[in-house]
């Protein structure tokens, strides 16, 4: 099996659990957060949502510049938007999920912040990442629910709501 064909397989597989974890964010719980330091429920779904795009960035780009490019966030409001933007992501994602992509996989990619280079890996380890950080995201967002006594699914097996004890 192909690199690209792995991490196809891997983003069908964790998109089923992130959706489901997104899916019970009430839409009056977006601006909380579990401490000042902490991001907002907005913020973190918001990244989560988003990220399957960074597959397409990694694969159709060289780097990424914060000083050129600043983070500029969809604002959403509630669950049905957060929903749409991560179906969308989705299929942005998928999108260079390809064969043809497979020599590129090789490639450098570079995170920079203007003249500061924050990290050089090759777009395989990027996707990695990317993946990686969909799964800690979503376990960070199954804390902040747990803490406002939502229940939670269960990501490789049951959750303890999902449990009959």
């Amino acid at each position: 099996m192909s690199t690209i064909n792995v991490f196809l397989k891997e983003l069908e597989n964790e998109s089923v659990t992130t959706r489901k974890m997104l899916s019970r964010i009430p839409d009056d719980k977006y601006d909380w957060r579990p401490h000042p330091k902490s991001m907002t429920i907005r913020s973190l779904a918001t990244h989560i949502a988003e990220l399957p795009t960074w597959i397409t960035m990694t694969l159709t780009t060289d780097e990424l510049d914060f000083a050129s490019s600043p983070y500029n966030p969809p604002q959403i409001n509630n669950t049905a938007g957060l929903m749409e933007l991560f179906e969308k992501s989705l299929v942005d994602g998928r999108s260079q999920l390809v064969e043809g992509n497979e020599p590129k996989l090789g490639e450098k990619w570079t995170l920079r912040n203007g003249d500061r280079v924050l990290s050089v890996s090759t777009k395989a380890e990027v996707i990695r990442m990317s993946l990686n950080q969909i799964v800690h995201h979503r376990a960070q967002l199954g804390v902040f629910l747990r803490l406002l006594d939502i229940p939670i699914p269960g990501s490789y097996g049951p959750s303890a709501d999902e449990m009959n004890f």
